[in-house]
């Protein structure tokens, strides 16, 4: 005999919560990214502020040659990790199309601004931050992202304002606002919840 499983409303919206709590637990495995990427991010500006600010040298913006062994090690663990699923969420799944299409558009944004020079680049890319920050808070309900995503559009405009040397000061703060307050703050919230 065929039996059938009936879920009340009630249990259709407890299974839909666990299922969001599982997918922002696995998200904060993934906080790894946007932990990396935050703190290297953070690094190069600084670097490059101080070659360009203090040490005055022309080739200041090779700090951001920090970022290649991120670029490897992004590809590396993700390919690995994909291959060990089984299952991939619409949450995950979501996420991925998301990091996948603002990473094109930093390659996109670089290509430009090699063409027509860096003297406005970081307010773009601090846009470009807040555009990923925020839809990932939406995506996984995590307001602190969302947050940190929407003072990034803010900084955004204010930077477009400042001379260059402070826009490079202004990327450091948004990447601090947007990846890594957020990302520490998601990993203790789901510790807490496990």
């Amino acid at each position: 005999m065929h039996e059938q499983n009936n879920f009340s409303p009630t249990d259709s919206l407890r299974l839909i919560q666990d299922m969001i709590g599982k997918s922002k637990s696995q998200f904060t495995d993934n906080a790894y990214y946007f932990l990396m990427w935050g703190w290297l991010v953070l690094l190069a500006s600084l670097l490059q502020y101080v070659l360009f600010v203090w040490v005055k040298v022309n080739w200041h913006y090779l700090a951001w040659l920090l970022i290649v062994p991120a670029v490897v090690v992004t590809i590396v663990r993700s390919t690995r990790q994909e291959a060990k699923r089984t299952v991939v969420s619409y949450v995950e799944e979501s996420m991925g199309a998301l990091w996948m299409g603002i990473g094109i558009s930093f390659n996109a944004l670089m290509a430009i601004f090699f063409i027509i020079g860096w003297q406005h680049a970081y307010p773009f890319f601090i846009l470009m931050y807040g555009i990923g920050t925020f839809i990932s808070g939406g995506i996984i309900r995590f307001k602190p992202l969302q947050v940190g995503g929407a003072i990034c559009w803010v900084l955004a405009v204010v930077t477009a304002l400042l001379a260059y040397e402070h826009q490079i000061l202004m990327l450091a703060f948004a990447v601090l606002i947007s990846y890594l307050i957020p990302g520490y703050l998601l990993q203790q919230q789901v510790r807490r919840t496990k």
